[in-house]
């Protein structure tokens, strides 16, 4: 958890403010964004990026740090199981702040917090792998085929078979006689 800054909390006490900051957390995990007050979203954001490195870890210690800002598992599941995962290879800056205007009721300045779409960049390296190893097997086959031909060994194992079977049906020819 950050350390809180000087002045007056946003909610009144310590204990409050940690407990909204972490419900806005979890909203932010279960919806992928939120909107709130620029103030909230501003002492949100430092807080959400270091759970995120947290999950990015993923071992139990990791999880059991978490569980205790976060209370609902379900939400800590989804962090450490989809949302950790897409952030691999960013160093931080999990998170995008977006000034929304003001609310209706009491103008206080609106933003749109949210987390920042991670391009999927290993999705298509195991693609090319995978269309490498099948360049590579299709010129073993070839290879293979070079060297041996096939259709003498489809022969072979043919006129096998086609003796196997001729060999039954004398074996039956003679107990029908019999």
């Amino acid at each position: 958890m950050p350390t809180p800054t000087k002045g007056p909390r946003l909610g009144g006490s310590p204990a409050h403010e940690r407990l909204m900051l972490a419900n806005l957390a979890a909203s932010l995990f279960k919806h992928g964004k939120i909107t709130t007050t620029e103030t909230k979203a501003k002492r949100l954001r430092p807080l959400a990026e270091q759970l995120i490195t947290k999950a990015k870890r993923g071992d139990l210690h990791a999880r059991r740090r978490v569980l205790t800002v976060i209370h609902d598992k379900d939400v800590v599941y989804t962090l450490f199981d989809e949302i950790a995962p897409r952030y691999t290879n960013r160093p931080g800056g999990y998170t995008r702040i977006i000034k929304a205007g003001v609310r209706k009721g009491d103008a206080a300045p609106m933003a749109i917090i949210e987390l920042v779409e991670e391009l999927q960049v290993a999705a298509p390296a195991p693609a090319k792998k995978a269309a490498a190893r099948k360049a590579t097997k299709q010129e073993a086959v070839a290879a293979l085929a070079g060297d041996t031909d096939e259709t003498p060994v489809a022969a072979d194992t043919d006129s096998g078979a086609a003796a196997a079977k001729g060999s039954e049906e004398p074996a039956e020819g003679a107990d029908d006689k019999a």
